[in-house]
């Protein structure tokens, strides 16, 4: 029942939120206000508890087959520190040129790389597990060095030499940091522990057809909390400015479409096999709104315009992805490795899904 009304349950979700948010005008700084540090800690629960059981689910004794592979690791650290920005930095200049707290919003949504919601996607889209835990914690290492750096490129550097106007961008190394060590960290070091435990314990046997069927609901359990949580955080701002939520989500709806398909048929030509292709389209696409929000109000503040468009990012991003989940479904049938009658002759998404 979960599985097969996903969508129902993630729109009733957001819907969920935006009430709770419209009618409780001050919930959003009660529930900013239940954290530590710049965390949000109801949205830190939910995100722990979504990618846990999905982490769970890694056989980390394949890594090796992963990190061997040289071209989907080069495609995915291209797509995510090269070409994601410059794509994101080019949509907030072409349809958020004149507004300029929205447009550097967006441009720091687009540095911050996804290493969290994504696996989630990833797996619903029968993605490689192993190759999503590999280039999430790629995205990790890459983010802690090269954020600030991509950070003062795109908002001081390449404005001055196109003659721009340039922002000053102020993101502590300790908040990036602090950021991979919560939504990546712990739910990675829960999973690997749970299937070390357990296969020790009962055999993998046991593991994989006993123990992951009872943890694998709680993933989208966590899913769904934290849209609520997501929506009803601005679902005031959301419901009284919807000319400004729409302009920022014209960008983004852009971006996640020429990311999440290029790098698809990026895979295809590279000739992967569907689960690393899809797996490196959603890793490509994705976004760590967490770090994008906390970086926006740490440097302009929690009522700025940067602020509302670091948390209109993941408000697109979930219907969109979770969208594109049931469209990679269907475009698998246009990758070799997914062809044989026996996987895919007469299945319905669904099916395909299950």
């Amino acid at each position: 029942m979960l599985d097969r009304f996903l969508p129902l349950w993630i729109i009733g979700a957001m819907a969920a939120g935006l009430l709770l948010g419209h009618a409780w005008s001050g919930l959003g700084h009660v529930l900013a206000a239940i954290g530590a540090g710049g965390v949000s800690l109801p949205i830190a629960v939910g995100l722990l508890v979504m990618m846990y059981p999905v982490l769970a689910k890694v056989r980390y004794d394949q890594i090796g087959t992963v990190t061997s592979d040289r071209r989907l690791l080069v495609l995915s650290v291209i797509l995510n520190w090269l070409i994601g920005p410059a794509v994101m930095f080019t949509l907030a200049w072409i349809f958020l040129a004149h507004l300029p707290a929205y447009r550097t919003g967006l441009i720091i949504v687009g540095l911050a790389r996804c290493i969290a919601m994504v696996i989630v996607w990833n797996d619903l889209a029968c993605g490689d597990r192993e190759a999503a835990a590999v280039l999430v914690a790629l995205n990790s290492a890459f983010q802690v060095f090269a954020f600030g750096l991509l950070g003062w490129f795109y908002l001081q550097v390449l404005p001055g030499w196109l003659g721009l106007p340039a922002t000053h961008l102020t993101a502590s190394t300790w908040t990036i940091v602090r950021s991979v060590l919560i939504f990546l960290g712990i739910p990675l070091l829960a999973g690997y522990l749970t299937r070390r435990i357990g296969e020790r314990a009962r055999g993998r046997a046991w593991y994989e057809n006993r123990l992951l069927p009872r943890l694998g609901p709680w993933a989208l359990y966590g899913l769904l909390f934290t849209i609520v949580i997501l929506f009803a955080l601005q679902g005031h701002a959301i419901t009284t400015r919807p000319l400004d939520v729409a302009r920022i989500a014209l960008p983004l709806l852009a971006y996640f479409a020429i990311m999440w398909t290029g790098s698809l048929a990026l895979g295809r030509a590279a000739r992967l096999p569907y689960p690393r292709a899809v797996t490196l389209a959603f890793t490509a696409a994705g976004n760590n709104f967490e770090l994008a929000i906390a970086v926006t109000i740490a440097t302009f503040g929690v009522t700025s315009g940067q602020a509302l468009a670091g948390v209109v990012g993941p408000l697109i991003e979930v219907p969109v992805l979770i969208t594109l989940v049931y469209v990679a479904l269907v475009a698998r049938r246009l990758f070799p490795d997914q062809r044989h009658p026996a996987t895919t002759a007469g299945l319905s998404v669904k099916d395909i899904a299950s």
